[in-house]
């Protein structure tokens, strides 16, 4: 290529390109190709439009284009690999029979809330005395499996190993670091030494070199703390926004009751699913169940290793996980066919309002600007169309509940 300036005037020149043949020849290829790629484009969608058209197929994916040669003056054949939906009969899916739980708050239920309350607002002061149910106590621990040093059997794990100075809640509801360890606390005094054995359990997967075995925790006594709970005063009762005790039993019971219905809700969406799932056997499409099985996996490694499972682990469980996600995946997909089937034949569709409401939730959870999720959302149709899928599918199972035959449980005593 060759290029000559010459100044016209202070203020304009005068600027010839020259190609070479094999320059324009370069530029007219690359040209011909997109058009070649254009018309072939076109062939092939008029192809599968008309396939789709005269075949009347409910298309779900298209698994696999096999061209052909498509050439200007000569026939054309197109294969199409498809997986279409599956056709089936809806069962009565009204009626189907639910249980709840009573949703009104009994006396013991307020108590311990308020217990917890209080719990959340104690003080703890040293205690000369031995450790009693409650308590905090200041340890050190050092333990041993299998003759060895934990430290040396999980050297990344050191809380698991050895510890110069920690708390444990003594018999507390959640346990601490070492399962079981809180358990085995009471009626020491500061002080004191005790070896304490710990079984782990078969799938601890925070210390996998420790699953399943028995260990020796050589534990030392530092300091034992009571917890005080404060007195059910004004004090307490304006940092809980209320005048009196009565005010707070009525708002106890109140948050307990949303609490209830909650529950109850989920509780009926996991069982009309479930015996939707048990009335209809249908085969599902192949690639539907192979995308929804990388989701079910994404989703449960990315669970696992925010719990520090170690990768070397998903490595050694892989054909399990696979198999398990594969089994999850299947039913999921086979619940979507059965709802969008209902949905269709309920007349069941996506509003504006539906849109704005997934909008805003999804504006707070992010953190973001609502017209910001907005203008993302309809930049990217996928998204979208899994959006307005997902929403069905929801829509679709509280439709479900709507219709549900609803039966209360006695209360557990």
């Amino acid at each position: 290529m060759n290029v000559q300036s010459n100044n016209v005037s202070v203020t304009r020149k005068n600027i010839v390109v020259s190609l070479e043949a094999s320059e324009v020849d370069a530029e007219h290829r690359e040209v011909a190709k997109e058009i070649a790629d254009e018309f072939k484009q076109k062939v092939v969608a008029k192809a599968y439009r008309a396939a789709v058209e005269q075949d009347k197929v409910d298309v779900i994916n298209i698994v696999k284009v096999e061209e052909g040669t498509v050439a200007q003056g000569t026939a054309a054949s197109v294969t199409f690999v498809v997986d279409v939906r599956p056709e089936f009969t809806l069962p009565d899916y009204q009626n189907l029979p639910t249980e709840v739980m009573p949703t009104d708050a009994t006396e013991a239920e307020v108590d311990r809330v308020i217990e917890g309350l209080r719990a959340d607002r104690a003080d703890f002061k040293t205690a000369d005395r031995a450790s009693q149910k409650g308590d905090y106590v200041k340890l050190a621990y050092e333990g041993t499996s299998e003759g060895k040093a934990i430290t040396e059997l999980a050297p990344d794990k050191q809380l698991y190993g050895k510890v110069p100075q920690t708390w444990e809640e003594v018999e507390g509801e959640n346990e601490g670091v070492i399962p079981g360890l809180g358990r085995q606390l009471a009626g020491l005094k500061a002080g004191d030494k005790k070896e304490i054995k710990i079984t782990f359990p078969a799938d601890f997967a925070a210390v996998p070199v420790l699953a399943g075995k028995t260990a020796t925790y050589a534990v030392e006594i530092q300091e034992i703390r009571e917890r005080v709970l404060p007195p059910l005063d004004a004090a307490f009762f304006q940092a809980q926004n209320v005048a009196d005790l009565e005010a707070l039993k009525k708002k106890v019971q109140a948050d307990l009751k949303l609490q209830k219905e909650y529950q109850n809700r989920a509780a009926q969406r996991r069982q009309v699913t479930e015996r939707l799932g048990m009335m209809i056997d249908l085969p599902v499409p192949e690639s539907l169940v192979e995308v929804e099985t990388q989701g079910v996996l994404r989703n449960f490694l990315e669970e696992q290793m925010r719990r520090g499972v170690p990768q070397e682990q998903f490595e050694k469980d892989k054909r399990e996980l696979f198999e398990g996600a594969k089994k999850a995946a299947t039913n999921r997909v086979k619940l979507q066919l059965i709802l969008a089937k209902i949905a269709e034949q309920e007349k069941i569709e996506v509003t504006n309002d539906d849109l704005n409401n997934f909008i805003y939730r999804e504006a707070m959870r992010s953190q973001q600007k609502p017209d910001k999720v907005a203008k993302v959302l309809a930049g990217d149709r996928e998204r979208l169309r899994s959006v307005q899928q997902s929403i069905i599918f929801d829509k679709a199972v509280d439709f479900l509940i709507s219709k549900a035959k609803v039966t209360v449980a006695e209360p557990k005593a």
